[in-house]
């Protein structure tokens, strides 16, 4: 055979069965008359056998080549070391690499050996085989470059141990090795990925002194980092140095600024950044990016700027930037998040079209929404959805589904749901059974609640402390506040068989006592006692509990003596909330931004604004900065005392210095403050500005629109009320009937028709006597087929008020408030009912086809003292 390149030649023809290659060169290497063997061959047939995980033969390849007269076994091992180190082979190559130095123990392995070997040791989280061929490297003689310093302070970023990495980097020029860029990016990625941006800065400045240039990875990192810190000035000085070295930023630099402001509420100014981007070529900004659009989109849901968000997923659409499933689930979310139930819904039905196949997530977040806002039976319609999809719901689905029946106070459907989980094979644990019963216990079915607790135990499922602080809650918010403290004062001794004094003598046969870890009382557990006693006007009751607490030896923060603060604060006894705060203080407890904001928010009811001051004035000297919450609370009493121009404007400008950002709230306080100074003028200027700052929110359109219709400006309420309207905005909150019946009675029937029409044809949802005043009108000019018309409108809308419940447009306290609404005096059934010779309520009533309230959906109902089935069957 010729020598070497046939060898080479006969393993490629067999490059597809790899076995078949390896007895080829195993028979050939023994023949009598073999092939010269080259590292190339070698090499392929390693590479041949790695590619197909055929280990066992890379072993006995390793054996044959120490077998081999023909051939150097120190030249080739090495050879087989390195090229199994290149596949990140760490196993087989520290073997070759073993038999190497035992064989062959005055052969110095190279230096790029042991840095590879060291690189698959870290990456494979192998500490104690970085060690041993450390060792072997520093007794070999071989000294390590900075590849080898790299590898070493990369495994000691990653691990978190910072000031060994700098510790190695400060030795490295001493040892000839000079750090590199690499060296600078590891270390400066480092401390940013653990919140040292500031340290990482000062890194990046050492730079200069080693000769090493910035680029754009490390400049990225420590943008990203300071952004991550909200050190946004620091930020911006380094994007001006990169310019100035000629360094352009990125796309990834401008997605590091545009997360830090979505992160820190800026979203509008975020997204002037992007728009930038998007549209600003001359300055040579690079283009959004799908990360960048996916960063805008969060940035808006998270703010409940829906509409910019609507508008961001079209301009994602038409640049082909939403196609993927996770682009989808972020809008999903955001939807969800902002109510937007049935756009979320259809949003999934969209997916299927566009050929993007929602996941289990997807069905999930639509899932968690609708239960979240009490709509059980629309969740179980997106789960028959999914299952159409050949989906099946998963555990975190059938617990959703729990919640959100425990939420509506239906335990017995959720017992019925937990049952379908079991069957189909979900195991229940503590998490979905301490759900259900905090619902039986919500609901005041102790009965059930004890019956739950003694199938837990049974089950093995071990009744913890958060198990046990469910039960003493529900107990106190049934009323049986001495039961739970029975139970407290008894977990001491007994653990959770304390709560056999419910009834359950199951329970009430075990103990714990001698259990090292039986089940004990903690803060929380105290913390439910205390605020019930606080509720219930028995403060030195609770604190006894607070003293019996120290005596237990557990600790008391912030958080137990702000219930006895909010509790004073909420009862007119804000004197006594301040004497609480300075016991805080005798007790070595600081006080949180929470606690003083209790305070602020108690003196506020009471109008007491210089006590306000002088509280902030503290907490700054505690080193706690006011938040928006604190700012609100003194600008709503000074605005309350007339004083919104002189002190609480002023405060305003303060808030914005401290970099504090106003909020809808903010906004609405100050302009109330103005309409009634009354500066009608200043009132609209802020409200723009809370439109360029805030985003349009339904709450300021109606907050204005009922300003200025209670000071008699019709016609700027009107106007806020149709623009409302165009944008889809519910007019709940809206004056709308009165500025209908104003528009009658100053004889402007067609503004009005066309108003209630825009409100219909809208699809919003609103109270049926709006429509009464324009009928009115239409049957007195003798309009008889206009009035007609919208009398049959108003039918709809009455028949669609009753299915409110039904509705995924609706939450629960909307469709609570929509049923006051329509029973209260003076309503449209009341209306239409009147007697003035209109004839209206006759035209109307031949209408009436159908019964109101007929469309209720039956309550699932289980037998009685049968919850769950615990038996997984599927």
């Amino acid at each position: 055979m010729p020598p070497a390149t046939n060898l080479t030649s006969v393993l490629s023809r067999n490059a597809s069965d790899p076995l078949r290659a390896w007895h080829l060169f195993s028979r050939l290497s023994i023949s009598p008359s073999p092939p010269v063997i080259t590292l190339s061959s070698i090499s392929f047939l390693t590479r041949l056998l790695s590619r197909s995980n055929h280990l066992p033969q890379l072993e006995s390849l390793r054996l044959l080549l120490l077998s081999l007269p023909s051939l150097s076994p120190s030249v080739s091992l090495l050879h087989l070391s390195l090229t199994l180190c290149s596949l990140s082979l760490l196993s087989p190559a520290l073997s070759c690499f073993l038999s190497l130095r035992s064989h062959s123990p005055s052969v110095v392995p190279p230096l790029r050996l042991y840095s590879s070997l060291l690189h698959l040791s870290l990456k494979f989280d192998r500490p104690e085989l970085v060690e041993l061929i450390y060792k072997d490297m520093v007794m070999s003689g071989v000294k390590p470059d900075t590849f080898t310093y790299n590898i070493f302070m990369k495994h000691l970023c990653d691990s978190g141990q910072l000031e060994h990495a700098r510790f190695m980097f400060d030795k490295m020029p001493q040892r000839n090795c000079p750090p590199n860029e690499h060296t600078f990016g590891i270390l400066v990625n480092g401390y940013c990925r653990f919140g040292r941006s500031m340290e990482a800065m000062k890194i990046f400045y050492m730079m200069e002194q080693f000769r090493v240039s910035m680029n754009l990875v490390i400049c990225n990192s420590l943008i990203w980092g300071l952004c991550k810190e909200e050190k946004i000035d620091e930020a911006e000085k380094l994007v001006d140095r990169m310019r100035k070295e000629g360094l352009f930023p990125n796309v990834v630099t401008f997605n590091c600024r545009i997360t830090a402001l979505c992160k820190a509420g800026k979203v509008l100014e975020a997204y002037s950044i992007f728009r930038d981007m998007q549209e600003d070529q001359e300055m040579g900004l690079p283009r959004p990016n799908q990360v960048t659009y996916d960063i805008m989109l969060d940035g808006f849901c998270k703010e409940g700027l829906v509409e910019e968000a609507s508008a961001l997923v079209s301009s994602m659409k038409s640049n082909g930037f939403f196609r993927r499933v996770e682009s989808y689930n972020r809008w999903l979310k955001g939807l969800v998040k902002n109510g937007r139930l049935l756009e979320a819904q259809n949003l999934l039905v969209e997916m299927t079209k566009q050929g993007v196949e929602p996941n289990i997530y997807s069905y999930n977040i639509v899932i968690d929404g609708l239960c979240k806002a009490g709509m059980v039976f629309y969740a179980r319609s997106v789960l028959n959805l999914m299952r159409k999809g050949r989906m099946e719901p998963d555990i975190v689905t059938y617990t959703t589904l729990i919640q959100g029946y425990c939420l509506k106070g239906n335990a017995s459907a959720a017992g019925m749901v937990l049952e379908e989980m079991c069957k189909h094979g979900y195991f229940a644990n503590n998490f979905t059974c301490n759900i259900l019963l905090q619902s039986l216990l919500k609901e005041g079915n102790i009965y059930e609640a004890d019956r739950l607790l003694e199938k837990m135990n049974a089950k093995g499922y071990g009744l913890d402390i958060i198990t046990c602080n469910i039960v003493i809650d529900g107990l106190c918010k049934n009323g049986k506040l001495d039961k739970a403290i029975e139970i407290v004062d008894s977990m001491w001794q007994y653990g959770s068989a304390a709560l056999g004094v419910l009834g359950n003598l199951y329970l009430g046969l075990v103990d714990n006592s001698k259990n090292n870890r039986k089940c004990q009382p903690d803060k929380f557990t105290y913390s439910i006692i205390i605020s019930a006693l606080c509720a219930a006007g028995r403060f030195t009751e609770a604190k006894k509990k607070l003293v019996e607490m120290v005596g237990r030896g557990i600790s008391v923060d912030s958080l137990v003596y702000d219930i006895f603060i909010h509790s004073f604060c909420k009862n007119g006894k804000v004197s006594s909330a301040l004497k609480v705060l300075r016991e805080m203080g005798r007790n070595g407890c600081n006080p949180s931004l929470r606690t003083y904001n209790f305070l602020i928010w108690g003196l506020q009811n009471k109008s007491q604004t210089n006590e306000i001051v002088n509280l902030m004035a503290e907490m700054r000297e505690q080193g706690i900065l006011p938040d928006i919450i604190s700012y609100n609370n003194l600008i709503r009493a000074f605005c309350e005392q007339q004083e919104v121009v002189s002190k609480a404007l002023p405060l305003f400008e303060e808030m914005l210095q401290n970099g504090i950002a106003p909020n809808v709230t903010t906004f609405i306080v100050l302009i109330k403050g103005f309409f009634h100074v009354p500066d009608f003028d200043m009132a609209k200027e802020l409200f723009d500005t809370a439109l360029s700052t805030c985003g349009q929110r339904q709450a300021l359109y109606s907050f204005m629109c009922g300003e200025f219709h209670n000071c008699g400006n019709f016609s700027e309420a009107l106007k806020m009320l149709e623009v409302a309207i165009e944008k889809g905005f519910s007019v709940e909150k809206f004056p709308y009937i009165s500025l209908l019946n104003e528009l009658c009675n100053k004889e402007k029937v067609d503004e009005a028709l066309h108003l209630i029409n825009s409100m219909f044809d809208k699809g919003l949802l609103f109270d049926p006597a709006a429509f009464i005043p324009v009928i009115d009108g239409l049957n007195k000019r003798g309009s008889r087929i206009e009035a007609n018309k919208l009398s049959e409108n108003m039918m709809h809308m009455a028949t669609e008020l009753e299915a409110s419940s039904h509705r995924l447009s609706l939450n629960n306290d909307r469709q609570e408030r929509l049923k006051e609404k329509a029973s209260a005096e003076g309503s449209w059934r009341a209306l239409l009912h009147r007697d003035d010779g209109s004839g209206v309520a006759l035209k109307v009533l031949k209408r009436v086809q159908k019964g109101w309230g007929q469309r209720g959906i039956p309550n699932p109902r289980m037998r009685k003292s049968d919850l769950i089935d615990w038996e997984p069957t599927g």
